[in-house]
């Protein structure tokens, strides 16, 4: 019987544990897609609590917890203290057996803070008084932990709005560490409810210093924006769509489309879909201008509890995997740009994980020899981002595209804490290609050619790919 997490742990052969560790283990961490706050990494915030690090804003915990009968005042709650909080959550990790928010926290207490206990009621105290002594020394600020990982690059997540004045007060601090920007425009395409279109678009109006009134102004208004972010470094986007939107529209179409919503008159849903299809295809085309990579992040039901939502917001666990009919949307939006010459580095993240087949094959449709692996196939996603659902998607690639192009592993999360994804995945990845290896799959007369393809997915890749 193997010690729980040990060296060796999700290595279950030599040759995944010498790819592991005398190759995997030593690269550098390149996490271009996160949602950190950035005014927390530009004042190199210190934590007043493990349960501050480790619990606020993470809802895979607070989803657990909720599951375990734990009461929302002790997930989100104002009037609980940080202890109880904590004590909670140590209440719900015994019951976490093989769900990967088990191997998180126990992986996430070793590597932060050389904690190889088990958490449970029991340790819940020492364990918390321990970090919490920890978190208080410099090395454990928000610098210190990005440091601590070997983290080179992070990109966040940011609305065409936002300042960026922090992403500007960390590069002339001298922080050795990039953080650059990442183009998330969703709200331009959101004409669901007529004010909230109307109060971005004068958001949008006073930040760029574009006067709007039809769709024209919009789009040199996001244009404008477009050019500062590349000023500050930006080298992605991303979306968040339920599906791919790919309805046939005229500019005519869109522009009266514009005109209606602006004026404050509810769309029709066909309305809504020739829009933000329209949309889709500008981001599109402003990213290629660039040399930009868009990233897709679709397939979510979001904000499920109508109740809870109304109490605490959105991004506070109560999402769900979606099932949707994409393929051809999907297929047609893309081929729109790629017929007009502007289809840029790509990257597709689905998140039922039925659709790995779909995107892995989706993916050939596109490539065309100007970039190694120009349209990704992206990690596993939220709640595929576990050593299952990583498995099925680097499967699905391997079968259906070359895994050595892939770009490898990001965090996608809010938390200083979450750098240890990168090791699970990269654990997990050595252990399948070492398995291959061991099963006369791979030649072991070709471990060189092995090795490289280790290091590549687990960063060069990456490097290359964004070009940072």
């Amino acid at each position: 019987m193997k010690n729980f997490m040990d060296e060796n742990f999700l290595l279950q052969s030599e040759t995944a544990q010498k790819l592991y560790h005398e190759h995997a283990a030593k690269m550098p961490i390149i996490d271009y897609h996160c949602h950190l706050i950035p005014q927390m990494v530009a004042d190199d915030h210190k934590f007043k609590s493990l349960t501050e690090i480790w619990l606020g804003g993470d809802h895979y915990k607070w989803r657990a917890m909720r599951t375990n009968g734990v009461d929302e005042r002790y997930c989100t709650g104002k009037d609980t203290s940080d202890w109880e909080k904590f004590e909670k959550w140590a209440e719900t990790v015994p019951y976490t057996f093989r769900n990967p928010l088990y191997h998180w926290t126990h992986l996430e207490l070793k590597t932060a803070f050389g904690i190889d206990k088990i958490l449970s009621p029991k340790t819940a105290r020492e364990i918390y008084d321990e970090c919490n002594e920890k978190l208080a020394t410099p090395e454990y600020s928000a610098w210190g932990m990005m440091r601590r990982y070997c983290v080179e690059v992070v990109c966040t997540t940011d609305d065409p709005v936002d300042s960026l004045e922090y992403h500007i007060q960390t590069r002339e601090s001298g922080f050795e560490i990039k953080m650059l920007p990442t183009w998330r425009p969703d709200k331009a395409m959101a004409v669901e409810v007529p004010a909230d279109f109307r109060a971005y678009m004068e958001k949008l109006s006073e930040v760029s210093g574009v006067s709007i009134s039809n769709f024209d102004d919009m789009v040199a208004a996001l244009r404008k924006r477009h050019d500062f972010f590349a000023e500050q470094g930006c080298k992605l986007s991303d979306h968040g769509i339920e599906e791919f939107y790919a309805e046939d529209y005229t500019e005519a179409e869109i522009k009266a489309i514009f005109d209606k919503v602006y004026g404050g008159k509810e769309l029709t849903k066909e309305e809504i879909l020739k829009f933000k299809s329209a949309m889709l295809v500008v981001f599109g085309e402003m990213d290629w201008e660039k040399g930009w990579t868009q990233q897709f992040h679709y397939g979510a039901i979001r904000n499920n509890n109508s109740k809870m939502f109304r109490l605490l917001g959105p991004d506070t666990g109560f999402d769900s995997i979606g099932e949707f009919t994409t393929a051809k949307a999907m297929s047609k939006f893309l081929d729109r740009l790629n017929s007009s010459g502007k289809l840029t580095k790509t990257i597709l993240y689905n998140l039922n994980p039925c659709a790995n087949e779909v995107i892995a094959t989706m993916l050939g449709n596109f490539q065309d020899g100007s970039v190694p692996g120009k349209i990704q196939f992206g990690s596993g996603w939220w709640f595929l981002d576990q050593k299952d659902g990583m498995e099925k998607q680097m499967n699905a690639l391997s079968v259906l595209g070359l895994l050595s192009r892939f770009v490898g592993m990001l965090t996608d999360s809010r938390s200083f804490l979450s750098y240890p994804r990168h090791e699970y995945f990269r654990r997990t990845l050595c252990n399948l290609v070492g398995r291959d290896i061991e099963n006369g799959e791979i030649p072991a007369s070709e471990m060189e050619r092995a090795n490289q393809m280790i290091e590549d997915i687990c960063y060069y890749n990456a490097k290359n790919y964004f070009q940072f």
